[in-house]
């Protein structure tokens, strides 16, 4: 690890030099890659110019504690577990910044959650999960834009997709993806019943053109008229937009906008983020490290996490995971959750990389 980062140190240390030269500072492009390229250094730069500067600290206190002057041997060895502690923290710290990182973790997301079994109930939490991540989203700065919402007769949601923007969405969410189960007693219920419902979740890379290919004569698309909001516009004007990817099969809808072309640019973008999904678990399948280091598979099918009312208790089954307050939760309040999640998944791949 020392040799890795004392390249990088190097690295930093030349971009430095480059910037300097008045013939790259007049170059607005190469400055901005240089200063680019400085700015993902310098943190790891930093911490590894702490750790050395640590260990000459930690070396001569150990040394000063076998002086024969006993005050200031005492001294020295009070504070080698200080140092010892900061060296450790530092290393780890380290170690985790040279990992491999996700090249997806720095994109917007596209977000489908869907009611699954339990009918109205499950559209009821399908409607609560719905809203805890747009919470989550408002709390953290990220912009939410609707794309294609169906919902229920009770104001439950039968299906919504959505996009979430802001660099990182998908560094934060990717671990929601999976089945999501419910225990509580139902508006609906009359006889005060604990029910069981599911709802599901997918959290999809937003895809750019330049990550996917899609030649025109293998799409089909539809335009018909929006079942959504919209006043009288959507009795008058055809602009919902479903576009199917003929070779896959793979289908995106938008009827939020009113403006057909908004609808299919919104479409465009949903199904660019799905064949890509599609792209990247081919990728994971065959690459065995790469799925044991995943938290869970991230497949719809899975069951991740129980929210059970009576006891105002979430459970997450990947990681064992127990928290308490479900109304705060659901009002958006999942970073420990996330964090979790998160260091566990950072864990793993320590664990991969050893």
């Amino acid at each position: 690890m020392d040799e890795k980062l004392e390249t990088l140190a190097r690295r930093s240390d030349e971009i430095d030099e480059l910037l300097a030269r008045p013939e790259v500072a007049s170059d607005t492009e190469q400055v901005t890659k240089l200063a680019k390229e400085r700015a993902g250094l310098q943190p790891i730069v930093e911490s590894y110019r702490q750790l050395v500067a640590a260990r000459g600290e930690l070396a001569d206190a150990e040394a000063l504690a076998k002086d024969p002057d006993p005050e200031l041997a005492a001294m020295a060895r009070e504070e080698v577990p200080a140092l010892s502690a900061r060296i450790e923290r530092l290393d780890s710290e380290l170690r985790a910044a040279l990992l491999p990182k996700d090249p997806n973790d720095d994109k917007s997301i596209i977000m489908e959650v869907r009611s699954a079994t339990g009918g109205e109930e499950a559209a009821l939490f399908a409607g609560d999960l719905y809203r805890m991540y747009l919470r989550y989203a408002q709390l953290h700065k990220l912009k939410v834009d609707v794309v294609d919402v169906s919902e229920s007769g009770q104001h439950g949601i039968k299906e919504v997709v959505f996009e979430i923007s802001g660099r990182g969405a998908y560094g934060l969410l990717k671990h929601e993806s999976g089945v999501h189960r419910v225990q509580r007693v139902p508006a609906t219920e009359a006889q005060g019943r604990i029910h069981t419902s599911t709802a599901t979740v997918a959290v999809l890379p937003k895809a750019e053109e330049v990550d996917i290919d899609i030649k025109p004569d293998e799409l089909r698309i539809d335009i018909f008229h929006s079942g959504g909001p919209g006043g009288q516009n959507v009795n008058k004007v055809a602009t919902a937009v479903r576009v199917v990817h003929l070779p896959t099969g793979t289908m995106a809808v938008s009827q939020d906008e009113r403006s057909q072309l908004k609808n299919k640019t919104k479409a465009m973008t949903v199904l660019r983020s799905r064949l890509l999904e599609h792209k990247i678990r081919e990728r994971e399948a065959q690459t065995s490290a790469a799925r044991r280091s995943m938290v869970g598979s991230g497949d719809r099918s899975e069951k991740i996490r129980t929210y059970n009312f009576p006891q105002d208790r979430l459970t997450d089954h990947r990681i064992g995971l127990t928290v308490h307050g479900l109304e705060s939760i659901l009002d958006g309040q999942i970073d420990a959750i996330v964090e979790a999640l998160r260091q566990d998944e950072q864990t793993r791949l320590l664990q991969d990389d050893a």
